[in-house]
């Protein structure tokens, strides 16, 4: 069978249109929203267009809130209300920060757009509109899709909170090799909304609409409420065929396509420096464990690996690399086990010891890659802790020799610090966001770095010809990416010459090309799915990316020479950048100036306890969040509500990828008995609240040994002995009592364990009134005899598989204890999560304890 490799797009859009009233819900109408996005050979272009009308008889306030890539490049928005139009005009940021600040010296409510998100940023503003009036807000964004995995993913992220008269996704996508594979998916997909998408598709171009009327929008026909909720999905693969790649070309500007299939991937050499210092309790260290267990499984026969640990010393699993056999593996994986978090970060000599192993390794293969792999959630805090210093020994050190990457878990974390240091030493920094699928992100990045497949790229045109060259030279090619170059072409030129020199496991490589430039430039013409000059814009993209990166690890001279550069393309090119600010103004009377900034993930550090990250930062002096539009009459209620958005209890069912959101009915209960299990020699109790439906106490019992654990909003208490231990909400610490381990990480989490017992993990959720979370780890070592309201769930729950029902895509049959329950997809906030995390979906069920 022919092997194909599926290349994945990805332009995370995600669209989210909001418009909320003080007294009247639909006042506010939007009554037509469009998606229309143009994939022309990788480079993205979408256009957001949201219509909303005011039905009220007074004014009232609609706000227009869009999630875009990262790494996506605003190009352009635009209000227009009653005919008039509102431009934003991108300014260098100095310049634009002035014009705000004279607009906050007047005395004007000037703010700022905010963007948040893991994946994706966040567009917000609003505007306050006349009764009977209408708005257009219009979004433009620009975006160059990277291959990961071998794949490009286009991925519109659809949540309008309402039903939509004219809802309507455009995704056109040209691409000159030829369409090879394409396909669509969706969360929220029904057979009806199925009907609504229509797919038109030839050899290199496809065109998917998806449509759905308001009756198709509708959960059910006797509810105004939306289907619309979550993903919808465009995949595609792409015909490879020249071995040096493919060379397009429009009005002087050309782009390289480099991506070669089916060669040798290189032996790895590879150590993996994992923190385990304090802070990596709980979650964190049992997320590392899950991760490293699958990774260990994914070391080819022909790799070496070892393993660095980390708190305030340094530990070597092995004293040198070895071989990844399947007793080596099965050793490691043992090792990986005990990991156990404590002490502090010294992460300088951690990762020099690496260094010095890959030194002094032996035996290792002769055409092998190199690599070191630093985790770590916290700052240098032992040893060395000058971060300029640790930088500077590390790359001394390194020399060019080996490639480090490194991943940051969670915001405690300076990313800038990570970032700097990988990218001097060939490799790259990604955070991991402290999510239920931080395991996951682990394992994916290492997917991406698994194999490699060419070393030392060069990619050669003729010095005369061509200017403004993008990065031609690369350390590191791994399967599944894609290396792009691009450039100028400065003098006429009939033939456009490419030879490629790379090193293969085997051999060394050498690829030639000639682009005939008449007949390349024909191929865009008279295309109606090509904007404009994209190629002269993906360059202008590209080479503002890669100087932004140089930028990050050079000296403070070349540093202003290279931001200076990227500011003038910015500004030619009118990009939203971490450069440039778009100014938004606003009729007269309102908060008339905003100001868009570009953010970073550097900028993305410890967040405030409000829901929304600082992104595009608020600006005014009310603090960063969702209600900031909310009168203040109301607005205790109002906050109350988000915490309503938390379930009472939520678990996952064993063996089974589904969540379940519980909630109690009946009156409160001095104590609700959540869970016993008597061969675990465990039981669980809870009380909720009494103004506030969750749960604000907890009491652990174990038998053995016999220790109470009894936590509240306000501490935690250990009792042993008739002896007690009083550990605060206020500090990190560690008790254990006869092998069972208490570790209270500061105002976020207690987490009790024992040896082939079930952990139990309580989260403190701080905002807006205090409460607890409850959860449980390992539950596979619960035993058939466990009960209680939550207990049951983990031995006597199934979902059904009833085909005499008619069961809708959010609606099931869950079966618990011999009864039948209807269960209903939902959105909830996962207390196991960030705040600033975004709702799950979840199975919620209600029982009456």
């Amino acid at each position: 069978m022919e092997e194909r490799t599926l290349l994945t797009l990805t332009v995370f859009s995600s669209l989210i249109v909001l418009a909320e009233t003080i007294a009247q819900k639909d006042a506010i109408e939007i009554y037509s929203l469009h998606v229309d996005c143009k994939v022309t050979s990788r480079f993205a272009h979408t256009i957001i267009t949201s219509k909303i009308v005011n039905r009220a008889n007074e004014s009232r306030e609609a706000t227009f809130e869009v999630e875009l890539p990262k790494s996506a490049f605003i190009t352009n928005f635009s209000m227009s209300i009653d005919g008039k139009v509102y431009p934003g005009i991108i300014k260098e940021k100095a310049s634009a920060q002035k014009e705000y600040d004279t607009a906050v010296s007047h005395g004007q409510s000037a703010g700022l757009v905010k963007i948040t998100g893991r994946k994706l940023e966040q567009f917000h503003v609003s505007v306050s509109i006349a009764a009977a009036s209408k708005v257009t807000f219009e979004l433009a964004y620009e975006e160059l899709l990277k291959r990961q995995l071998g794949k490009f993913e286009l991925l519109i992220k659809v949540r309008p909170k309402q039903l939509v008269k004219h809802f309507q996704i455009d995704v056109h996508i040209f691409e000159p090799q030829g369409i090879r594979f394409l396909e669509t998916d969706s969360t929220f997909m029904t057979n009806e909304l199925t009907e609504a998408l229509t797919k038109v598709q030839n050899e290199t171009k496809a065109h998917i609409l998806f449509k759905p009327t308001v009756d198709q929008q509708k959960i059910n026909p006797e509810l105004d409420e939306t289907l619309l909720n979550g993903d919808f999905v465009v995949r595609y693969d792409v015909e490879r065929g020249a071995t040096a790649g493919d060379i397009q070309i429009v009005n002087g500007y050309f782009v390289h396509y480099f991506a070669p299939r089916e060669m040798p991937v290189f032996p790895k050499n590879v150590i993996f420096v994992i923190d385990r210092s304090g802070s990596m309790a709980g979650r964190k260290i049992e997320q590392t464990r899950d991760a490293l267990l699958k990774i260990l499984q994914d070391l080819r026969p022909e790799d070496h690996f070892s393993f660095i640990t980390f708190n305030s010393k340094v530990a070597e699993w092995k004293s040198s690399l070895l071989q990844a056999t399947a007793d080596n593996v099965a050793s490691a994986a043992g090792f990986v086990q005990t990991l156990s978090p404590s002490g502090g970060t010294d992460i300088n000599r951690a990762l020099l010891t690496a260094v010095s192993m890959l030194d002094k390794a032996e035996r290792l293969p002769g055409r092998s890659v190199s690599m070191m792999i630093l985790l770590t959630d916290g700052q240098p805090t032992s040893g060395e802790s000058n971060v300029e210093v640790i930088q500077e020994n590390i790359q001394k050190a390194v020399n060019g020799k080996y490639a480090l990457f490194c991943l940051g878990f969670g915001f405690d974390v300076s990313y800038k610090f990570l970032e700097k240091m990988a990218l001097s030493n060939g490799g790259i920094a990604r955070r991991i966001y402290e999510n239920a699928d931080a395991a996951l992100q682990l394992q994916g990045f290492y997917q991406e770095v698994a194999t490699p497949i060419l070393m030392k790229i060069e990619m050669q045109y003729p010095e005369n010809a061509i200017e403004g060259l993008t990065k031609n030279n690369f350390k590191l090619f791994f399967e599944g990416s894609e290396i792009i170059v691009s450039g100028k072409i400065s003098n006429e030129l009939d033939l456009l010459p490419v030879e490629i020199k790379a090193q293969t496991h085997v051999s060394d490589l050498t690829l030639k090309e000639e682009a005939n430039v008449k007949e390349k430039e024909q191929v865009f013409q008279n295309q109606s799915y090509v904007f404009g000059n994209f190629i002269e814009r993906l360059w202008a993209y590209l080479t503002i990316q890669q100087l932004l990166e140089k930028s990050i690890s050079a000296e403070e001279e070349d540093k202003r020479t290279l931001e200076a550069q990227a500011l003038e393309l910015s500004l030619q090119y009118n990009f939203v950048t971490p450069l440039t600010s778009m100014v938004v103004t606003k009729p007269t009377g309102q908060q008339q100036t905003e100001l868009a900034n570009k953010p970073t993930e550097a900028d993305n550090e410890k967040p405030s306890s409000f829901p929304v990250g600082d992104a595009y930062r608020l600006r005014s002096g009310s603090p960063p969040g969702r209600w900031r539009s909310e009168p203040k009459s109301g607005s205790n209620k109002k906050l109350l509500s988000v915490a309503n958005e938390y379930p009472q209890l939520l678990l996952q069912l064993p063996k089974q990828n589904e969540i379940i959101c519980l909630n109690t009915d009946g009156k409160p209960q001095p104590s609700l008995h959540l869970l016993s299990d008597p061969e675990q020699g465990l039981t669980v109790t809870g009380k909720l609240g009494d103004r506030i439906k969750h749960f604000v106490q907890f009491e652990i019992t174990y038998v053995n040994p016999p220790v109470r654990i009894h936590v509240s909003t306000d501490e935690i208490v250990l009792s042993h002995d008739n002896e007690s231990t009083r550990l605060p909400w206020t500090e990190s610490a560690t008790s254990t009592i006869q092998g069972l381990r208490v570790s209270v990480e500061k105002e976020r989490s207690v987490t009790a364990s024992l040896s082939d017992t079930v952990t139990v993990k309580i989260s403190f959720v701080k905002f807006p009134d205090d409460f607890l979370g409850l959860y449980f780890l390992n539950t596979n070592h619960f035993s058939d005899k466990v009960s209680g309201v939550l207990g049951q769930f983990y031995s006597k729950a199934q979902f059904e598989n009833n085909s005499n029902i008619n069961q809708r895509a959010d609606e099931r049959l869950l079966s618990v204890s011999g009864s039948e329950h209807k269960v209903t997809r939902r959105y909830k906030k996962d207390y196991r999560l960030e705040p600033t995390s975004d709702p799950v979906p979840c199975w919620s069920i209600h029982v009456t304890p």
